[in-house]
């Protein structure tokens, strides 16, 4: 009996080749990319609106802590979205909010940098610019003069931190592809929501002559 042997044309080999890397690189992507945490997300209604807290935690990777030590600054970024259910038609984008955060390290004051706008804060070590980028506390979300939103109504709220490493220099850009320590990300963390009502103020308080 003799055995067969299947040709691979060029053409074949090549196309073959190309899916196996464009697999090597969007499987890890997928696989590595939920190593942060979203925990305890709660929505209230502070003195201007509605504000959001919620813990995220992660660590970060070792060769992510050398990059910011050697003056790469790191770009996180949280996502919000609250929806409202529509029979008819699509869900309704009723909230949709992007707050970006960069970690850096001065090595002339040997301190570490949070910023976001136009707020800064320095700490002497990395793990407490960490602790404070991992506790997201009194976010603004929504005016409390805001139409669209109705106390009371059931929402589908998502939340997520990812590092951004499209804002990284281009050879960290290249690096980053399929690379586990700099796919960091949490999945979206959904979940349903009742809008609290505004708490009235108090009632001023009666002068006893």
């Amino acid at each position: 009996m003799m055995a067969s042997i299947t040709a691979f044309s060029p053409s074949r080999v090549e196309r073959l080749c190309r899916w196996l890397l464009l697999a090597a690189l969007w499987l890890p992507s997928c696989v590595w990319a939920a190593e942060v945490e979203v925990g305890a997300p709660q929505i209230t209604y502070g003195e201007d609106g509605y504000v959001l807290a919620a813990d995220f935690r992660f660590e970060l990777p070792p060769r992510l802590e050398e990059a910011v030590a050697r003056g790469v600054v790191l770009y996180f970024v949280v996502d919000f979205e609250m929806t409202r259910g529509r029979w008819y038609w699509f869900d309704e984008t009723v909230v949709a909010r992007s707050q970006t955060y960069s970690l850096s390290y001065h090595a002339l004051t040997n301190q570490y940098r949070l910023s976001s706008g136009g707020l800064h804060q320095s700490f002497a070590a990395l793990g407490e610019a960490l602790a404070v980028l991992s506790r997201l506390r009194n976010w603004p979300l929504a005016d409390h003069k805001d139409a669209t939103l109705r106390p009371g109504a059931s929402y589908q709220a998502a939340l997520r931190l990812r590092l951004d490493i499209n804002q990284l220099p281009r050879p960290f850009q290249i690096s980053a592809l399929g690379n586990r320590d700099w796919n960091l990300a949490s999945d979206w963390k959904n979940w349903k929501l009742t809008l609290p009502s505004p708490v009235p103020p108090p009632p001023p308080l009666e002068v006893v002559k």
